[in-house]
């Protein structure tokens, strides 16, 4: 605004009698205009944090015959959770979430970044492919579950497949072998979450400058060279980022497997989302639901906490 400009601004507002608005007073309006917004997220975030906390200290449950709303009558303190620190069905249940997420969050890095580095380069039939790569992330989880499921039947296509390839019959039970089920798991999520990383992956790869990559050309390196120096560490954000977004899906896994197994054989497949919904629709002991839960809500707000530190540091060496 010119000078010129603010002066007939104010000679307006002098005469109509108002008075010019500073910015603390604008802050302080504004302030009080979204309060009740502000209130509201407040309510909407904290109230079930509060309520956790709150439960996961007594001994409530539905069938207690009590409101939570006096819940404090059954107060133990924090016995729930030296009870988890001693469940070794919790343990267990975690030490396979994490098999999981360590066998699958790497396969699904790999693979995208594989596909995104060949989908960076044109090539005939590239939109078709590409669409048709996007297929499974569009696909419900509860349906992949059940398409994966009747995959690795026993007399399903997968067992046909093999059945081929080997000229005789195989008839693996795939869901009834306590580590074979796994497996069928950790492929099922595989399959559906690549591409999702293949996508996060190639904004990231298209996003490198052009001319970096081909200044290094021209000096001589290869493509092998090209990736290692210039790309990778260009990409360093996106690659934390999108490692940290499917770590912690991929630690609440629970629709997939569920169709496909319910946790099963026995707990062999149960991973920490399908213990705490047994726990929570067929045992019906919401205190110490309430402890599991508010536990790994500290333990996954630390992880996202230490990638974020890490993508700040990676921006600084970036920039």
């Amino acid at each position: 605004m010119s000078a010129v400009t603010a002066m007939t601004s104010k000679d307006e507002m002098k005469a109509v009698g108002a008075k010019p608005v500073s910015r603390d007073e604008g802050a302080r309006l504004g302030f009080r205009l979204t309060l009740p917004a502000q209130i509201l997220v407040l309510f909407i975030s904290a109230f079930p944090l509060l309520m956790q906390l709150y439960i996961s200290v007594t001994d409530w449950s539905p069938l207690s015959g009590t409101g939570w709303w006096n819940a404090w009558s059954m107060w133990n303190s924090f016995a729930n959770y030296t009870d988890l620190a001693a469940d070794a069905r919790f343990w267990s249940a975690l030490k396979r979430t994490a098999i999981v997420m360590i066998v699958c969050v790497p396969a699904e890095f790999l693979l995208g970044l594989a596909l995104a580095t060949l989908f960076a380069d044109d090539f005939p039939g590239k939109r078709a492919f590409y669409s048709i790569l996007l297929m499974p992330m569009m696909v419900v989880p509860a349906v992949a579950g059940y398409m994966f499921f009747m995959l690795f039947q026993s007399g399903g296509p997968v067992n046909d497949i093999l059945s081929s390839l080997t000229g005789s019959p195989v008839t693996i039970a795939w869901l009834s072998d306590p580590t074979l089920a796994l497996i069928a798991v950790m492929v099922a999520d595989i399959w559906q979450w690549t591409p999702l990383m293949f996508l996060i992956l190639l904004a990231g790869l298209v996003g490198v400058p052009e001319d970096q990559i081909k200044a290094a050309t021209l000096l001589g390196a290869n493509p092998s060279q090209r990736f290692v120096t210039i790309v990778l560490p260009k990409m360093k954000t996106i690659i934390i980022i999108a490692l940290a977004i499917r770590a912690i899906e991929n630690f609440k896994i629970f629709d997939t497997l569920y169709i496909m197994t319910g946790g099963g054989p026995g707990v062999a497949t149960e991973t920490i989302s399908v213990y705490i919904y047994k726990l929570t629709t067929q045992d019906l002991i919401w205190g110490y639901v309430a402890a599991i839960a508010l536990a790994i809500l500290i333990v996954l707000s630390i992880v996202a906490v230490f990638a974020m530190k890490r993508m700040a540091r990676a921006r600084e060496v970036a920039a």
